[in-house]
């Protein structure tokens, strides 16, 4: 039986379009969309500078009988938005997003993105959940997600990434690290190929690394936060997606601020996978663009 998500998008295309700003761009689009048997659903754009800036769009439509329409449809991005030095996706959004997620002993991340799945809420489809530890194997299987144990001890970690590599390859579109508590190589980002999403307990930049709520502590901040990026070779410095703070005060120990940020950290990054599994981010640079709004 298809999924709610998929009976509600079908034939439901989203489009990306980005690069040089230039007069034409929304009538090219536009008209490339109504020749091509379209109706336009809902539009989002924007420009960092009129004037020789970066333009940036989200365009969601209906086609009736959209699967067997979008080679015709891509050939004509080809030659109509390629020509304008654009780069573009079109995506169909009745397929959901297959999304992998590595954990290790915290849970409440983890617990939050597979509920949110089981009730709708994310378009996506959930093929796994590894690892290194194995405390959430009961309850990842509860929900019927497989569920992978891959060790990962001691500085070495290319035998773990490997056997990663081996369960992920051809089966995801993106992976989410709900507080995997392990530095990705570079090599694994390279090799992986698709997105991966970070959730960090602190608000970004601040407290970069290991042990924020400690840190926030000892600091003696008065807001603590959380913060979902891409992940990239550099430690907690990817593109942010979103983030948010929660008030705290003197007489909280580093425990209490952790307790008050879980709730924070849930909330962040379940607004990440969704914007990302919706194709409202575009990445440009260490930048994101997040048209949040509409359907």
């Amino acid at each position: 039986m298809p999924s709610h998500h998929a009976t509600s998008l079908r034939d439901h295309a989203c489009l990306i379009v980005h690069g040089p700003d230039q007069p034409g761009i929304v009538a090219a689009v536009t008209a490339l969309i109504t020749r091509n048997q379209g109706n336009i659903v809902s539009l989002d754009q924007y420009s960092d500078n009129p004037d020789g800036g970066n333009f940036f769009q989200r365009v969601v439509f209906h086609r009736p009988d959209l699967a067997a329409a979008m080679p015709d449809i891509e050939a004509d991005l080809t030659e109509t938005v390629t020509t304008l030095g654009l780069d573009w996706t079109l995506t169909d959004q009745s397929i959901p997003k297959r999304m992998a997620i590595l954990a290790s002993t915290s849970d409440h991340c983890l617990l939050e993105l597979l509920w949110r799945h089981r009730r709708g809420e994310l378009p996506v489809t959930v093929p796994m959940v590894i690892s290194n530890h194995t405390n959430t194997a009961e309850d990842v299987r509860s929900f019927g997600i497989p569920f992978f144990h891959v060790p990962s001890q001691g500085p070495d970690k290319s035998e773990a990434e490997a056997r990663i590599l081996e369960l992920l390859r051809g089966n995801v579109d993106f992976i989410v690290l709900a507080r995997y508590m392990q530095i990705i190589s570079e090599d694994f980002l390279d090799a992986v190929g698709v997105p991966v999403i970070n959730i960090h307990h602190s608000f970004l930049p601040a407290f970069i690394g290991a042990a924020p709520y400690r840190k926030a502590k000892d600091r003696g901040v008065k807001l603590i936060g959380a913060t979902s990026h891409y992940v990239t070779k550099d430690l907690d410095e990817g593109p942010i997606i979103e983030q948010d703070v929660a008030r705290v005060n003197h007489s909280m120990t580093a425990a209490d601020l952790q307790a008050r940020g879980a709730y924070v950290e849930r909330a962040v990054l379940s607004r990440a996978v969704q914007w990302h599994a919706q194709d409202r981010v575009i990445r440009h640079g260490n930048h994101t663009i997040v048209f949040t709004d509409g359907p």
